[in-house]
């Protein structure tokens, strides 16, 4: 294990790399609840069931959805985690991507809906456009492309793509419980508690309930991670999970037969979803997608947030935990790179959205963590979660949406970065924060910031040869909006 892992080599020990894989469990743990809760649009129960009790159609669908992704989110975090350990050699972790799960359902199921496609084809479809993505990020990390795409896109939108996408996932989160609510002339609104607590129809307590819960669970969260409280969000959802149902008078139903319908629901839509036909012709002609042209525009879209969440964690963690090479690179990229293409290869085919290198590994650095025998532990601790499914059904809506806002917050760290002085950087930097949740779309958002990105450095005349990169992503997303309604 020594040989293997060079555990003294880096200058940690047995104990350090333990302890280091329990901490990134324990911080990214909350995953397991809300990958499916987010892919599924919160389940049989969520948000999206109501639309469609309301118009007539069966939501159970949607329950199937979440037990598919729950076992496939833990199975692509086990083979993802275990790549990076045995390949790389490196402490990080991998799980399904927050914000491109959110990004999944907007696209693939509740848009599924909407367009008045089959729910489960819908999910289906979307996975081929993720294995794709996958096959995309294979031959690009293989020929060395990926590093030249990464490094050629303009350092404003790269910091911007996941602050926009951190300020979307929070807006889904604040959506799925109510604290943000449709208004006929505003749009939206805060939650309305004096309507609901002081006139005839508002629904009292039990209609904000869940808003005002949310809230404080986001409390939580923020305040256990300011303690430096290890596993504050984890810790936050089963707090706050607590406090729901003591202060909804509800009692929790908790069903052991939930783990044989899991793995049933599982072998069922899950893994055999990209083997099917129909998945591959509803991916380029569905009408919740709109055509092959719109089909790649959503592969480009998945495969650059991909990559720089990635190579943003990368070289954050790595840098913390000292695993940088004389040019300021981590050590293994290329390995650390190729783990994260298969993994999301490995995700579409279990049935679940892009899986990517979580920040949270930061976390199991912090506690000591140097080699990949902290991402074996780690990938042992996710396997233990096959099994706890009916535990993760009990979860409310009102527990997981504050691990989305928290999880926004996080995402919008490098933001800062930016040079807002500069009006080359910042509008295009703007404009893609912004259009990400105002639009819904996160393709929307990369979209409109190298558009508007390669307008500027055209007309002022600073374009050079490394904006080729950014020129080429511009003119696909012109042709899309021109072409494509989305």
């Amino acid at each position: 294990m020594e040989k293997f892992f060079g555990i003294k080599e880096r200058g940690s020990t047995l104990r350090a790399e333990i302890i280091g894989g329990l901490t990134t469990f324990f911080a990214m743990a909350y995953i397991v609840f809300v990958n499916p809760t987010q892919v599924a649009a919160g389940g049989a129960d969520g948000w999206l069931a109501a639309k469609m009790t309301e118009a007539g159609a069966d939501p159970a669908v949607l329950g199937t959805i979440w037990n598919s992704v729950y076992i496939a989110s833990i199975l692509v975090a086990i083979v993802g985690t275990l790549i990076m350990a045995l390949y790389a050699k490196m402490p990080f972790a991998q799980a399904c991507g927050m914000g491109l799960n959110a990004f999944f359902c907007t696209m693939f199921v509740s848009g599924a809906f909407f367009s008045k496609v089959d729910v489960i084809k819908g999910y289906q479809a979307g996975l081929v456009i993720v294995l794709l993505e996958g096959i995309v990020f294979l031959v690009l990390s293989v020929t060395g492309l990926r590093k030249y795409i990464a490094t050629s896109m303009p350092d404003c939108l790269k910091k911007a793509i996941p602050a926009g996408i951190g300020l979307f996932i929070a807006f889904i989160g604040m959506q799925n419980v109510g604290i943000i609510q449709a208004n006929p002339y505003t749009l939206v609104q805060f939650v309305d508690i004096h309507g609901a607590l002081f006139t005839e129809n508002g629904g009292g307590w039990a209609a904000i309930a869940p808003a005002i819960i949310a809230l404080l669970g986001l409390l939580i969260i923020a305040v256990l991670g300011k303690l430096k409280v290890k596993g504050n969000v984890i810790l936050g959802i089963l707090i706050t999970t607590v406090l729901y149902y003591l202060l909804t008078w509800t009692v929790p139903t908790f069903d052991l037969g939930a783990i044989g319908q899991s793995f049933k629901d599982f072998g069922t839509i899950g893994i055999t979803g990209i083997f099917q036909a129909d998945s591959w012709k509803n991916a380029f002609t569905g009408a919740n997608i709109g055509g092959i042209f719109n089909a790649i525009i959503l592969i480009i879209s998945f495969c650059l947030v991909d990559m720089f969440d990635t190579l943003g964690t990368l070289y954050g963690t790595a840098s913390q935990a000292d695993l940088l090479d004389e040019n300021g690179d981590p050590i293994n990229i290329g390995q650390c790179m190729m783990a994260d293409s298969v993994a999301t290869c490995a995700g579409a085919v279990f049935g679940t959205s892009t899986c990517t290198t979580f920040v949270e590994s930061a976390s199991g650095v912090g506690a000591g963590a140097r080699t990949g025998l902290a991402s074996v532990v780690t990938a042992a601790c996710f396997a233990v979660c096959l099994f706890l499914s009916p535990l993760a059904s009990i979860i409310p809506a009102a527990a997981t949406a504050p691990a989305l806002i928290y999880v926004g917050v996080l995402m919008l760290h490098g933001f800062g970065k930016i040079d807002m002085t500069d009006l080359r950087s910042s509008v295009p930097a703007f404009l893609t924060l912004t259009a990400m949740p105002l639009t819904y779309s996160i393709s929307n958002g990369i979209g409109i910031g190298a558009i508007s990105y390669i307008f500027i450095t055209l007309v002022t005349g600073k374009y050079t040869k490394k904006d080729i990169v950014a020129t080429v992503i511009a003119l696909l997303f012109i042709f899309r909006f021109v072409a494509v309604t989305m």
